[in-house]
């Protein structure tokens, strides 16, 4: 599976100025609960919920049925697949291990039989057969628990004698995709049963060498089909239901392995307040959804009654139903009558003066905020976070910034903090900075971090349109596309009207009319008299309308809407934008944001310094210190692991320095063979002579590397225009199976060379190469094409290598059976990750991704699947899912049902462990995904087979946080890499980190520009029982084995 770049900036995210472009672009928002029914989606067609299986399996044989889909080197048999009838347990699951499966028909391999190992440079021998799709249709699993708890390994409590670190025990829901095409297996399928159960070898292999991926010419046939099975029969597995019941595992002890150093963190530490805090409800009657609104109307009760009524005391208040003292007021409950002069409505008629609005607020004794129970929890004595004293503590610090800067989520902006930056289309970046407290081991600390966003420009309307368009607006009359571009922008949007003198009333755009200007009329009285929009401002204001075939603006309400021209309209400052950004203004953010991290430090400490945190009269009030130093902190810095590379080279094996090294006298460990490719161009800038050279000279570079790659493609380059794009793929692969067919071969490659502003080109051949054709593909921009730079050539040879089943490079550690937890036996790794759709896009399905490791001892392919899920939804709902089929009765299947088979073929063993690496989940978010997705883990693996629970280590790895880390001294070259940053391997598990729970920090990476934003890592369950060295060490050895380059990662290519 390809290895998915996220990023903060195309949703016009908060930026961090980190110098990856990664991070997750559009997370949800507050935590998804399970719901207690998922409807199955319909069959046929690429529905939403179908499988779709990353880069290189094989697919079916028989018509278009095809195989599913997987990624990156796992091994997907062929043939023809009845489904197994419920009831019995997967037959791939019955003894200690079994052999890959071949081509052709399929028996078991025979106890004591060799296991045939992936050896030399070719790709190994592809099963093949079409794979008989599962009906759907019945109602879905319900999700639910049952059964006694189980602790590790799913083994009777009276059996089980040790302790599961995860503390209590745990327990544990996808659609049609298109049809496959006849050849490769590149098509995503629905899942599928397997019916006959197949022998293992009575022998484990010990020898060092690579695991097998040629498989045996002698298995059943029948072993193809994945499994089904009859959820009546299982064993009853219990889930916590309530997260009360869980404890996330305790720290095993601090790391001990890597160089020992210090560095500097952007926490500072916060004196814990000694005042007896009250929380008080407040009710504002009419109720306001505005935040601003309700903030200024205590603002006003504050300073007109403070010293009257309140007891002198400076409460702060959340904007919504809470409000916080430093001690009691002088009463339990109280009303009080406040007015404001509206400058926000903007929904009735047009009027000289500013309305008067008057609220009555409610303030009532709800509870004592206790800090006693978070002091427990800092010093260890308390499991749980008192979530309520920290937001208090967080409430409190936010008062004063929030009433100076324009607040967005946890982070504050303002155009004096920094030099706007335009960002083009009427947009520009306003800097700002995070802030937010945090418990940690060395109690509070304020984590303030540098940020940017985008916010729309303070512009005439009129300009903002010419901007939005890049053109001169009064050249041409605008287009229908125009219109809709412009509405898209503009809707909810805060305009004030400029042709008032200095009466600025503000309004909401809701959108665009129909008419253009000089066609509006409007009613003036109750008899039915109109006027047009043009002949009214010009009568009561004065003002002549030039533009009169624009539309106008609609502002206020459908029932009583207002029109107002865009030339008497200006937008208002402090608006932020919260759609997607184009690629343009994404490079021009990430500009704007990267930062070398002196000059981010340097940037922090004078945030701190102005926000005078020690001064301010909120904490001042509530008794709270902040140190306006970085905390110093102890890390490590872990080795590199010694990377293998193939025996024929000058180098065998490699060890990384500073996070990189180079394919200069490598040669790949297992290198791929491509027999038959042909190339298609869709630049019309580049000739068939230079696309012929490219290609030869990338044939070249794989050879060189060390695949077995023809020099010479198998047709002429195709060029072709890019609106042509499926008659173009679908020819050339036509023409190729014409000549291949016959002789029983397929076309290994298609090469594609793509225009470097291809907009979805890129996506649709992709969709029709992997979900139609089943062709593994390769696509090169034009200016690569012209530059034809050797290292380019050679990081493309890598990609294309692990498309077509090679690998690249594996540790050494992993060969001589020495990574801990991993190499003792067999074990599955799994990258989870949930990606949701950018603001805006309401009705876009979230999409669930799951890879995970297809060989052993090594740990270097991995096969993918992907899904799409209810909008927005966290929780993976195809983890694993139960429902009816009128013939096979109950049925089970899912994502880890098929990769854990997926894994058995491969690799002719069971994983006798699970590590389970879950990307993207906030903090709030922990225990539901921990309850949901552990107990879909436990139930997939029993459906397999009775009592079958191998131990589950589960880590949420978040990189969507505000820690950064700086070199103690960034003058010292040997404690920074070249561009200023901390030292690949740099580990930190003390001070920062949870005050008893097993986390860590680890910035695995080299940086490139900007500052390295380190990788958070938190065990929310722990069967394996890890120490920290063993889990830091395994960790940063995976960021090394990131097959499309030769550096280390920020976080492993399971993600």
């Amino acid at each position: 599976m390809v290895r998915k770049k996220r990023t903060d900036y195309p949703s016009a995210g908060e930026s961090s100025g980190s110098q990856e472009g990664s991070g997750s672009g559009g997370r949800g928002g507050g935590p998804q609960h399970p719901p207690e029914r998922m409807p199955m989606p319909q069959q046929g067609g690429g529905g939403r919920g179908g499988y779709y299986q990353g880069p290189s399996m094989q697919q079916g044989q028989q018509g278009r049925g095809g195989g599913y889909y997987q990624g990156r080197g796992g091994y997907q048999p062929r043939g023809g697949m009845p489904p197994q009838q419920a009831g019995s347990p997967h037959p791939d699951y019955q003894g200690r291990g079994a052999a890959p499966q071949s081509r052709g028909g399929m028996v078991p391999q025979q106890f004591g039989g060799p296991r045939p190992d992936f050896q030399g440079r070719g790709r190994a021998s592809q099963p093949r057969g079409g794979m008989a799709p599962q009906q759907h249709g019945a109602p879905a699993y319900e999700y639910h628990s049952h059964g006694a708890p189980q602790p590790r390994g799913g083994l009777p409590s009276h059996q089980y004698s040790g302790r599961p670190r995860g503390g209590g025990n745990l327990a544990g829901l996808h659609g049609a995709g298109p049809s496959g095409g006849p050849s490769r297996p590149l098509a995503p399928e629905l899942h599928q049963a397997t019916e006959v159960p197949y022998q293992a070898p009575l022998h484990t292999p010990t020898e060092a060498t690579l695991s097998e991926s040629q498989p045996s010419e002698a298995v059943s046939k029948e072993f193809e089909q994945l499994s089904v099975h009859d959820e009546g029969t299982s064993q009853a597995i219990q889930v916590v239901s309530s997260s009360k019941n869980v404890r996330f595992p305790l720290r095993p002890g601090p790391g001990k392995k890597g160089d020992r150093c210090i560095v500097k963190a952007n926490h500072f530490f916060a004196e814990l307040p000694d005042k007896d805090l009250h929380q008080y409800d407040v009710s504002i009657t009419p109720e306001v959804t505005s935040r601003v609104v309700n903030r200024a109307v205590m603002r006003q009760l504050v300073n007109l009654y403070r010293q009257a009524y309140l007891g002198g005391r400076l409460p702060a208040y959340d904007g919504r139903k809470s409000l916080y003292t430093a001690g009691p007021l002088p009463f339990t409950s109280k009303s009080f009558e406040i007015t404001l002069l509206d400058e926000e409505d903007g929904s009735g008629t047009q009027t000289t003066q500013r309305r008067e609005r008057v609220f009555k607020v409610a303030i009532k004794f709800a509870a004592r905020a206790d800090l006693h129970h978070l002091e427990q929890f800092l010093t260890g004595k308390q499991a749980d976070a008192p979530q309520e004293a920290l937001q208090v503590l967080d409430i409190v610090l936010r008062e004063l910034p929030t009433a100076i800067y324009s607040p967005v989520g946890r982070s504050f902006y303002s155009p004096n903090l920094g030099r706007r930056q335009p960002l083009g289309e009427g947009l520009e970046s306003w800097r700002g900075f995070y802030q937010s407290i945090r418990p940690t081991q060395m109690g509070l600390s304020l984590n303030i971090d540098m940020s940017s966003t985008a916010f729309i420009e303070p512009l005439p309307v009129i300009e903002f349109v010419a901007q939005l368009l890049s053109r001169d607006v009064s050249a041409r009359p605008l287009s229908d596309a125009d219109r809709v571009k412009i509405k898209k922008a503009l809707r909810g949007v805060k305009v004030e009207v400029t042709h008032r003198g200095n009466m600025r009333r503000k309004y909401r755009i809701s959108g665009l009319t129909s008419q253009s200007t000089r066609e509006l009329t409007f009613p003036v009285d109750d008899r039915g008299t109109v006027k047009s929009v043009v002949q009214y401002f010009q009568e009561t204001y004065g003002f002549n309308i030039q533009h009169t075939t624009w539309p106008c603006l609609q502002v206020g309400n459908t029932q009583r809407p207002n029109y107002l021209p865009m030339e008497v309209c200006k937008i208002v400052e402090g608006q932020r934008y919260s759609k997607r950004l184009n690629e343009k203004q994404i490079t021009a953010l990430l500009k704007v944001t990267c930062q070398r991290p002196s000059e981010r430090e340097k940037d922090i400490l004078k945030t701190v310094s102005q926000n005078n945190y020690n001064n301010d009269p909120y904490a001042q009030e509530f008794g709270i210190k902040i140190s306006e130093r970085l905390a110093s902190v102890e890390a490590r810095i872990l080795p590199p692991p010694m990377l293998k590379y193939h025996d024929t080279g000058r180098e065998r094996n490699c060890l990384p320095r500073v996070g990189q090294w180079n394919m200069m006298n490598k040669k790949m460990v297992n290198g791929g063979r491509v027999s038959n490719w042909a190339c298609i161009n869709f630049a019309r800038n580049v000739q068939e002579s230079l696309a012929r050279t490219f290609c030869h000279e990338l044939a070249q570079m794989c050879k060189i590397s060390g695949m077995d790659f023809a020099l010479e493609a198998l047709l002429p380059v195709l060029a072709s225009r890019p609106d042509q794009v499926e008659k173009a793929l679908k020819n050339c692969y036509g023409t190729a199976m014409n000549m291949l067919k016959p002789q029983g071969r397929e076309l290994d490659l298609l090469i594609v060379i793509l225009p470097d502003n291809n907009g979805p080109l890129y996506g649709e051949l992709k969709r029709i190469c992997e979900t139609d054709l089943g062709l593994v593909s390769q696509c090169c921009l034009t200016k690569h094409v012209f530059k034809m730079s050797k290292q380019y050539l050679a990081n493309v040879a890598l990609k294309i290598n692990v498309k077509v089943g090679g690998r690249n490079t594996v540790l050494v550690d992993a060969l001589s059976r020495c990574i801990p937890l991993v190499s003792d036996r067999p074990t599955i790794i799994f990258g989870a990750d949930v990606t949701h759709p950018h603001p805006g896009e309401d009705s876009s399905p979230s999409i669930a991704a799951v890879v995970a490791s297809q060989d052993w001892p090594e740990v270097t392919k991995y096969a993918g699947l992907v899904c799409a899920q209810a909008h927005r939804q966290e929780l993976i709902q195809d983890l694993f899912k139960v429902w009816q089929d009128p013939q096979r009765g109950t049925v089970s299947g899912g994502m880890i049902k098929e990769l854990l088979i997926s894994f058995r073929r491969a690799t002719g063993q069971k994983p006798q462990r699970i590590i389970f690496y879950r990307d993207g989940v906030s903090e709030g978010q922990f225990y539901q995904v921990l309850l949901y997705e552990l107990d879909a883990i436990r139930k997939a693996c029993n459906s397999l087979e009775p009592d079958y629970q191998p131990p589950v280590t589960f880590v949420v790895v978040q990189k969507r946080h505000h820690t950064r880390l700086f070199a103690n001294n960034h003058a010292d070259g040997n404690s920074v890499d070249k561009s200023g940053n901390i030292l690949p391997g740099t580990v930190v598990d003390s001070k920062i980190c949870h005050p008893t729970e097993f986390d860590f920090y680890l910035c695995s990476h080299a940086g490139i520009q900007g500052t390295s934003r380190p990788a958070h890592y938190h065990v929310l369950w722990d069967e394996n029982e890890f120490t920290a060295d063993q889990l830091q060490t395994l960790t940063n050895n995976l960021c090394y084995t990131y097959a499309r380059c030769t550096r280390s990662v920020s976080i492993g290519k399971l993600f």
